[in-house]
């Protein structure tokens, strides 16, 4: 026989099991604003039906039912597009550094500049022109000499520049390692809590919305891999567990994160006082569970070229199968050759002519620190500077000697600028520069528009991801209304029972009375 109070309890039920709705609904419109914060609902169940199932159960038809119950409050969240999103940040991540590191290095050249290397070389070949048409002239003598330095300073600005640069994404490295540490340790305490809360048969939804949170941004860094491992004892099926991280790498991935256990990134080569390598080899993952494996060491050849630290590796510098690779040592190495390869031809013509006394031309560039000439280190012989006279503008000839003032040999210098030179591959001056400016262009504008197609890409997923983890408020006031008349009808349905069994209890009287 069911219970008098039967009727009781099931209203009862639906009663609470709509208020907790209602709850959770004022809990989604309270965090409509809250970044990262993903929606959340009550997912009702039916209670058992009456009679239950056994030997002593009823023998009515059918079963009668018992009313509702708030199984779970889950979070409304696709993993897929959670995979998604994470690898097209990590894409972007990688493309706004290199795109950025390339905007930097074209403003320190400046081409085409009226101030830049291009416009020094075509001003220092315009005074040479000139020497050799008046070469007698003590004023395009000195101006040979001023344009001499000018390409000079130029060379040693753009170095400077282009070093100082350089170490920057030093700094930058250091921070996104430093980054990386900070969110594996975070993402370690938040497995420590879930781990804590979900075998008692609770969802953490918000240490879920804050690990998810971490994820996506430890994903802009490195090309992660995230998996799951269920907490046992009495999580529920929705709980989702412990999370796993490994890095993707062109071989096998490498696991720095598990349960409560992660994994520590250092740059290999560091000196004593932290600072990095001229060029790095590779990272380390120091600890469990990377060390325990044995797969804690990351070179940066097996690095997959994406995320913001494998950006800022590139910018800085590497080493690559023995070869020192990167997009400010590849221009600096360029801007030194140059320097080197024409400052060699440049004195070799200038020693084999003559200046206004007759005197065989001594070296007109020289490395101001001494040894051998780099962009860095190239400057303008004192001799020059001091007597523009010592300029050897005329030829040598064996037989006739020395013709001062024929200005044979400024000619020759001047030709020298685009003199096809066998260090800089058969390419003159002017040509290797504009090549290399050419190439730095075109990867220019790979980079924005990669950075473009990359952002509308994450852009269209992330607007994806909102339409399913954001709170709308129409839809939460939508709901409002659905519980609060659940909840009333509920309410109405209590009164209706309390009527009856008043009746029952209070309306009928007692046998024989």
């Amino acid at each position: 026989m069911r219970s008098t109070f039967m009727g009781l309890e099931t209203s009862k039920r639906g009663l609470y099991t709509q208020q907790s709705a209602l709850y959770t609904t004022g809990h989604n419109i309270a965090n409509a604003n809250t970044p990262g914060y993903t929606r959340q609902r009550v997912n009702m169940q039916a209670t058992s039906g009456f009679p239950g199932i056994g030997l002593n159960a009823g023998t009515q038809p059918g079963f009668l039912g018992t009313g509702v119950e708030a199984g779970s409050i889950q979070r409304i969240r696709d993993s897929f597009v959670d995979y998604q999103y994470r690898g097209e940040a990590n894409k972007l991540g990688y493309w706004e550094s290199r795109s950025k590191a390339i905007a930097h290095m074209e403003d320190v050249l400046g081409e085409p500049s009226e101030y830049g290397l291009q416009q020094s070389i075509s001003d220092f070949w315009q005074s040479l022109q000139t020497l050799a048409t008046n070469p007698e002239n003590g004023g395009a003598r000195a101006v040979v000499v001023e344009r001499g330095v000018e390409i000079s300073d130029s060379f040693n600005y753009v170095h400077k520049l282009l070093s100082e640069i350089r170490n920057n994404y030093a700094v930058e490295i250091d921070f996104s390692a430093n980054d990386i540490n900070t969110t594996l340790k975070q993402i370690s305490e938040l497995n420590r809590q879930i781990a804590d809360v979900e075998p008692n048969g609770f969802l953490p939804n918000d240490l879920y919305d804050a690990r998810d949170g971490l994820l996506d941004k430890l994903a802009t860094h490195l090309p992660i891999e995230v998996s799951y491992e269920k907490t046992g004892g009495r999580a529920l099926a929705f709980s989702e567990g412990t999370v796993t991280i490994q890095i993707k790498t062109t071989g096998a991935p490498i696991t720095v994160l598990q349960k409560l256990e992660y994994s520590t990134l250092t740059v290999d080569g560091k000196d004593t006082d932290g600072n990095l390598p001229e060029h790095i080899t590779g990272f380390t993952f120091n600890g469990p569970p990377a060390t325990n494996r044995g797969d804690g060491n990351l070179p940066v050849g097996n690095m997959v070229k994406d995320g913001e630290l494998s950006s800022h590796v590139e910018s800085y510098g590497y080493v690559d199968a023995g070869t020192p690779k990167g997009l400010y040592t590849d221009m600096l190495v360029k801007i030194d050759k140059m320097a080197a390869e024409f400052a060699t031809v440049f004195n070799k013509i200038h020693t084999s002519g003559t200046d206004l006394q007759g005197q065989q031309g001594k070296d007109f560039f020289i490395a101001k620190t001494g040894g051998t000439i780099t962009a860095s280190s190239i400057g303008i012989n004192d001799i020059l500077i001091k007597n523009p006279n010592k300029v050897a503008a005329s030829t040598s000839e064996p037989e006739s000697g020395p013709e001062v003032g024929n200005g044979g040999n400024a000619k020759k210098l001047a030709d020298a600028l685009f003199k096809k030179l066998p260090g800089l591959g058969g390419s003159s001056l002017q040509t290797y520069y504009s090549q290399a400016i050419g190439e730095l262009g075109v990867a220019g504008q790979q980079a924005v528009k990669m950075t473009d197609n990359t952002g509308t890409l994450l852009l269209a997923i992330s607007n994806r991801r909102d339409s399913i983890i954001s709170v709308s408020l129409d839809e939460e006031m939508t709901d409002m209304i659905r519980f609060q008349q659940a909840y009333n009808a509920s309410a109405r349905m209590i009164t209706v029972m309390d009527e009856a069994i008043d009746k029952i209890v209070n309306g009928m009287g007692l046998s024989g009375r």
